[in-house]
């Protein structure tokens, strides 16, 4: 293999790296927002999942999805994937914390 076409490899596979570790940083902020939707619902014993705010979220996403040349039946398996995770960890929340409903 040529030196310059391993010096081009190198660097799409940092410039890869560098993309995953953004990837995993804004997913854990997502998850420490979804976090907290989770505590406030558990709080007023509101359901964990939101069919109608996953729905938009969806569309939204399919949009962005198309609007970036990225597939968007990909865009929303992964976005389904999230939601499923975040409906878990709400689920899990509320069971943490039932009963913390708020005097009105």
């Amino acid at each position: 293999m040529a030196e310059d076409v391993k010096q081009k490899l190198a660097s799409y596979r940092q410039s890869i790296d560098n993309i995953d570790a953004a990837l995993v940083h804004m997913l854990a902020e997502r998850f420490r927002c979804t976090k907290e939707v989770g505590l406030l619902k558990a709080q007023y014993d509101l359901p964990p999942a939101d069919p109608a705010r996953e729905e938009y979220q969806i569309e939204r996403l399919r949009r962005l999805a198309k609007d970036a040349h990225l597939d968007p039946d990909f865009a929303e398996k992964f976005l389904n994937f999230v939601i499923k995770e975040v409906i878990r960890h709400h689920e899990a929340i509320a069971a943490e914390h039932g009963g913390m409903k708020q005097p009105a």
